[in-house]
């Protein structure tokens, strides 16, 4: 599975920004979806989960009611917009793929088989 992420970029607080993650390599619709993201000196943390179909997500608390994650199978791409962004969601975000099973939105990055290279959000005050 190849993942590529894109539309990161610079914005400023209160601003939306909408991330994409084409996948490619496999059936897409196998396959659960994750966000995270990675500040330098800190660990990748989670941001949010999709299953193969889009009925089940799952949010960190610190994006909930912020970011909303969703998927396009027929276009092999997930989502992640961003809206409200705050300084804090300042990182480089990254997605990844779950093969183990596809009915879950797994929030460990234990469960994720693949990644994408990342891409950069930065939001000023």
């Amino acid at each position: 599975v190849q993942l590529q992420a894109s539309g990161g970029g610079l914005v400023q607080a209160g601003d939306s920004l909408r991330l994409s993650c084409a996948a490619s390599g496999r059936t897409f619709s196998l396959y659960g979806m994750g966000w995270f993201r990675q500040t330098p000196g800190k660990e990748r943390e989670f941001v949010a989960a999709i299953n193969w179909s889009g009925e089940t997500v799952s949010y960190s608390d610190s994006v909930k009611g912020r970011f909303t994650i969703s998927r396009d199978n027929a276009k092999t791409t997930v989502y992640l917009q961003m809206n409200s962004l705050k300084p804090e969601d300042t990182a480089v975000y990254f997605c990844a793929a779950d093969l183990g099973t596809r009915f879950r939105a797994a929030v460990n990055e234990a469960e994720y088989d693949y990644w994408g290279q990342g891409t950069l959000v930065t939001v000023s005050s």
